[in-house]
């Protein structure tokens, strides 16, 4: 792990996964998408401001996450205020880096993936989920047919401009990205504040109807069927496609079986196969698609 300097007091907690993990793709995805003020990726380590509403009052800080291979885990760094919901913030890290996978099961089910092409499938893969549900959300709307930086180039606009500045006393994290309570406030002009910042009216529409998803609870991570049936409640809201609702469920819902067949980079890797043809080519890999997935994604 890359020593990580850091001045006041801090929270160091240790957090175990099996091996193998693979951090340095882990990393890179996260690396790729983050939204300028709220999340980095430095000294080998990811960081993010973080807001937690918790019996009635706000926790605003930052946290940062390592890897020490030597022991199988990461660590997770946090200033000593936030000491009091650790729990919590541990539970979320837990989720967005998928410690609890066991990759020795996943391989044993994906490894002929590499019949399709060498080294498709890498034993410790992870699905990358989120640390915040309604910060996911508007990931997705925003990334619909768009590449992954015109995506991040829009999140961090709406981040730097709605989202509340924070002193965080580390260099590049300023601000808290937007709740959907905020977002909701905005009633009616919504597609006028949102439209400012480059983002569609239909796709302001679609972020609203998600904030109110969020708000009661759906966007957490779910059982396979409870996910399911989330999936099917999210494709009644107007610019919530499959493609969409696949993405939600892998990296929010944390389902394993989540497949969004129709990503471009999905279809690239597995042409010329038809949709038909990979959903088919799939069913294989149940009920740990979304690992498949993220290996097609990786894939080089």
């Amino acid at each position: 792990m890359t020593d990580i300097k850091i001045a006041g007091q801090v929270i160091s907690k240790k957090l175990p996964y099996r091996p193998p993990y693979e951090w340095d793709k882990l990393l890179t995805f996260f690396e790729g998408r983050a939204i300028d003020g709220v999340e980095m990726v430095r000294d080998q380590a990811y960081w993010r401001v973080i807001r937690e509403s918790v019996d009635g009052r706000e926790w605003i800080g930052w946290i940062a996450v390592a890897h020490e291979p030597e022991g199988d885990q990461l660590r997770l760094i946090l200033p000593d205020q936030l000491h009091p919901i650790l729990p919590l913030v541990e539970e979320k890290i837990g989720h967005m880096f998928d410690l609890n996978c066991d990759p020795h099961e996943i391989y044993d089910r994906l490894r002929t993936m590499n019949e399709i092409k060498a080294g498709l499938c890498i034993p410790g893969t992870r699905v990358p989920g989120t640390y915040d549900a309604f910060e996911m959300c508007v990931r997705a709307v925003l990334g619909q047919q768009i590449t992954v930086k015109a995506a991040r180039t829009l999140a961090s606009r709406l981040a730097l401009n709605l989202g509340e500045p924070v002193e965080t006393g580390i260099e590049g994290l300023t601000h808290a990205f937007p709740t959907a309570e905020s977002v909701l406030n905005f009633g009616e002009d919504l597609p006028n504040t949102l439209g400012s910042l480059g983002v569609t009216g239909q796709r302001s529409q679609t972020i609203r109807s998600l904030a109110g998803i969020t708000i009661r609870g759906l966007l957490q991570p779910q059982s396979p069927a409870a996910a399911q049936e989330v999936m099917k409640e999210l494709m009644t809201i107007k610019g919530v496609g499959p493609w969409t609702a696949h993405y939600l469920a892998m990296r929010a819902l944390k389902w394993s079986d989540a497949f969004p067949s129709t990503d471009y980079g999905v279809k690239k890797v597995l042409e010329p196969r038809s949709q038909k043809e990979i959903q088919t080519l799939s069913e294989a890999w149940r009920p740990w698609r979304a690992y498949a997935t993220v290996n097609i994604w990786n894939w080089r």
